[in-house]
């Protein structure tokens, strides 16, 4: 499946005869990219009958032209997807971001994803999720481009994992699926990404001169951590996939046959419609056949010069045979059913913003230079109390690592010296710099596509002047040099950041990924936490970080007494901060990721970026299963602070049982046939139907789906001559497959998620003082003596308790899966329970990925406290 020429309008010519085939790059051996074909076509899963036979009533009335005006975006800068008004088909509005409605006015800058990871609190996952829908839709958006589970966090350094929820495949699935859940109740359509391995920003996209990396993974290490997510999220019945920029085993994402077509389509039974990612669609019919849905924002991958590989190339190619009609007839079934599927077909309001202006009037075609001009905003507020789920988000993600001789909370009387510019917003405004590229201020979120605008940014500095008024604040980031001495009663509390983002901006030196190995603060951030330290005698240091940060040239300074990661608070990072510091609310945040006392105690596969390369660059992921808290296990190897750690003000005992719920077979049952799909003609249409209409006004840049006549009737002459002259990929086919073993339903084998065992977990406040909350994490071990390598312990599930008072008990529920007991097998392609056979996995339950406290045997059922755990 090699992937074409990337000249400009290079489709007309591939879909005839003289494509011109660019070899693939070579990958090491052993990572493969497999065909699969042909596309599945969607709706045999029963849940989307209704909305597959409503698609297919309409779809059945299109022409050619409106159908492959609805499978792509109508130009960069232009608004979103054509449509098919004739019938009542809108274009839809796709929005980012990860942490709200971006480019748009009076919305909620949510926390990132990063921070709503860190609160490891289900509830307040898919409370968050509900609020983000319910601005989108105020918003009038159809699409929330949502939530990004890749990149899962494989790399420290990587610019986007912060939009993500922390480098745990689970922790991950859990969140994204409960975001989707929230998002899609408000009918609008939520869409996982990206599809996969993007997890570095430098060298992903492919372009003229070269291709984007490869990222080259093996099958169980895709299966079990990087597509992992993405089944937990087709199994919630998610809307749409958003294909990655890169490669994956030498395929560009968003024409790899078997990622698309073998996994998403068919394996995981995903019934919505597969996007491109903005400028990464490369092929059009190979990317056709290869599964993808949809194309955004339609240009090629330069964008502004009118050209497309589909619309009006779409158009051509069905004409001339090349793209089979049943394959164009699914793409469109498939986005027209997701439209029905979550009821927008039922007074769904249209956009009232523009993401190109503030102003009520703009360019109502703004990538045309030369547009008529009309209102484009309407200044909806869509806030409503929203600023209390972002509050309460940014509050309980707030992660304690350090608070020694419990120095922690301050009292309001204490007299508190404050130092770095991170304490109070951007004195250029809190949305001065665009898409977020600067770090410059209190920092609330990344840079690039995942950002929101501020309606404000309530800092730190004036939360804490509101609790204490003895406050000196030294807006530098720089111990000022003639600094008075301070008395031993003053408290510093100095702030520091670390930023990254997406590679379309360049911030100070790091061009989306963060370029220092040794996960430096910035602005000299260390230097000031030090040199204050040399000062006072009691120093509080709060960083805002995308992600891990080398803490060793001061964390184990006594005169440190306490550490918090605020992580990315969005726009409520004052009052959050303040409760925590005054002991309004005890901290209850987790680390979604390891921080590790050396940059090199991870593998150079983890802990380094792939460089510049003539050709392909390649990003081979030869720790396999082992990232984050697996290979720090696996090398017994200590980190500074760990995956899951995070203290409290107060402490909790666990108190655990454990039910066999479900009897479990090696593999699941045998999967159900697919149900009936949509049944079109699959007759060429008659080249009319590509036809331009007469007297058609044409605005410069915007794509369209039309033909000139003698280009239409030349390609249906071709097309119905049946000489098919287009070189198909090796392994193509039309005739459609009953669908792998492990498949069966949404997200795979429908039995993957009957759940085996139930832990009730009673959480007890042993505490004489404060309230809290505390985290429950179960963490797996797998069966000595099986003939699988596995990580000493994964992540399983967690749940978290509502405020206990001192003395105060709860129990909360851990639920074990099918799923979540076995491993993928590579020869038999399926799930395997490598003890099924009554041996014993152990089911340890702590607070953080090395405090595991109790010991649960799934083949006594007995659990055990005391235990010496495994790590």
């Amino acid at each position: 499946m090699a992937y074409r020429s990337l000249v400009l309008g290079a489709f007309a010519s591939t879909s005839l005869a003289a494509s011109v085939v660019t070899p693939r790059d070579p990958v090491p051996p052993g990572f493969v990219a497999a065909p699969y074909y042909p596309a599945p076509h969607g709706g045999w899963i029963a849940s989307w009958e209704e909305a597959y036979s409503k698609a297919e009533a309409l779809v059945s009335q299109m022409t050619l032209a409106e159908k492959t005006n609805i499978t792509s975006g109508i130009g960069i800068f232009m608004g979103n997807t054509g449509s098919a008004e004739r019938l009542g088909f809108p274009r839809m509005c796709l929005q980012d971001s990860a942490l709200g409605v971006s480019s748009a006015d009076n919305v909620t800058a949510f926390p990132a994803g990063i921070t709503t990871g860190a609160t490891f609190d289900k509830k307040l996952i898919y409370a968050r999720g509900v609020a983000i829908g319910e601005e989108h839709r105020g918003k009038g958006t159809n699409v929330y481009l949502g939530p990004s589970v890749g990149p899962l966090g494989r790399k420290p350094l990587g610019g986007r994992n912060w939009e993500g929820f922390g480098s745990d495949p689970v922790l991950q699935a859990k969140a994204a699926a409960l975001t989707i859940k929230g998002v899609q109740e408000q009918g609008i359509i939520a869409t996982i990404k990206h599809l996969i391995g993007n997890e570095q920003e430098m060298y992903r996209m492919y372009n003229p001169f070269q291709p984007g990396y490869s990222a080259n993974i093996d099958d169980r290490t895709l299966h079990e951590l990087y597509l992992w997510p993405f089944a937990e999220a087709v199994h919630v019945g998610v809307g749409s996939a958003m294909t990655a920029y890169n490669a994956v085993n030498g395929s560009a994402c968003s024409q790899h046959s078997y990622l698309i077509n073998g996994l998403l389509k068919d394996e995981l039974g995903f019934q919505g419609f597969v996007m491109s990612d903005w400028l990464s669609h490369i092929s059009g019919v190979d990317s056709a056949l290869a599964g993808l849905d949809m194309n955004m924002p339609g240009d090629t991958n330069i964008p502004l010069f009118g050209f497309s590989n589909w619309h009006y190339e779409l158009s051509r190619s069905v004409l001339n045979g090349s793209v089979p009609l049943d394959r164009l007839n699914d793409m469109v079934t498939r986005i027209v059913a997701t439209w029905y599927k979550f009821g927008q077909d039922k007074d769904h309001p249209r956009p009232n913003f523009s993401s190109n202006t503030r102003d009520r009037d703009g360019l109502l075609y703004p990538a045309a230079l030369f547009s008529p001009k009309g209102q484009v905003n309407w200044f909806v507020n869509v806030q409503a109390d929203h600023y209390l789920i972002a509050r309460e988000v940014a509050q309980d993600a707030i992660t304690l690592l350090k608070n020694n001789g419990s120095f922690l909370p301050l009292a309001t009387s204490q007299s508190l010296h404050v130092f770095g510019t991170a304490a109070q917003v951007n004195p250029d405004g809190p949305n001065a710099c665009m898409n977020r590229a600067c770090n410059k201020g209190t920092l609330g979120m990344g840079w690039g596509s995942g950002v929101a605008d501020y309606p404000y940014l309530d800092d730190p500095i004036t939360a804490i002047r509101k609790r204490v008024p003895d406050v000196k604040f030294f807006n530098t980031d720089g111990f000022p040099w003639f600094h008075p001495t301070p008395s031993p009663d003053d408290v510093a509390i100095v702030f520091i950041t670390s930023d990254a983002g997406e590679n379309s901006f360049t911030v100070e030196g790091n061009n989306g990924d963060r370029n220092s190995a040794k996960l430096a603060a910035w602005h000299n951030g260390d230097e000031l936490v030090r040199k204050t330290a040399e000062k006072y005698s009691s120093v509080i240091v709060v960083a805002q970080t995308v992600g891990p940060l080398d803490l060793e040239s001061w964390i184990d300074n006594p005169r440190v007494k306490g550490v918090l990661f605020q992580h990315l608070p969005g726009q409520e990072a004052g009052e959050s901060l303040a409760n925590i510091l005054f002991g309004d609310v005890s901290p209850s945040g987790h680390l979604p990721y390891s921080i590790t006392k050396r940059a090199n105690d991870f593998p150079d596969s983890i802990a380094n970026l792939r460089g510049f390369a003539f050709g392909q660059v390649q990003d081979t992921f030869s720790e396999g299963l082992y990232i984050d808290y697996r290979w720090l296990n696996k090398q017994k190897t200590k980190p500074r602070f760990a995956f899951g750690h995070g203290l409290s003000y107060t402490n909790f005992s666990f108190d655990a049982t454990i039910e066999s719920v479900t009897r479990l077979s090696l593999v699941p049952p045998a999967r159900a046939p697919k149900g009936s799909t949509p049944v079109y003609s699959t007759e060429i249409p008659p080249a009319s139907e590509a036809y331009w209409p007469s007297g058609f006004n044409r605005i410069w840049r915007y794509l369209y789906s039309w033909l000139n006549k003698n280009d239409a009737d030349k390609a249906y002459a071709v097309g119905i001559a049946g000489v098919k002259k287009y070189n198909y990929p090796a392994g193509y086919s039309t005739v459609q497959k009953p669908g792998p073993a492990a498949g069966g339903g949404e997200g795979g084998n429908p039995a993957l998620w009957d759940v085996a065992f139930r832990v009730p977990v009673t959480v007890k406040n042993t505490g004489t003082e404060f309230s809290g909350r505390a985290s429950v994490q179960a963490y797996i071990q797998y069966p000595e003596g099986i003939p699988y390598d596995t990580p000493i312990v994964q992540l399983r599930d967690f749940e978290k308790t509502q405020v206990l008072a001192p003395g105060e008990t709860e129990t909360v529920t851990i639920e074990l899966t099918r799923r979540d007991l076995s491993v993928w097998d590579t020869e038999l392609q399926n799930w395997v329970v490598p003890g099924f056979d009554g041996k014993r996995y152990t089911v340890w339950i702590g607070d953080a990925s090395d405090r595991l406290f109790t010991a649960c045997y799934t083949d006594t059922g007995i659990c055990e406290g005391g235990k010496v755990p495994p790590v």
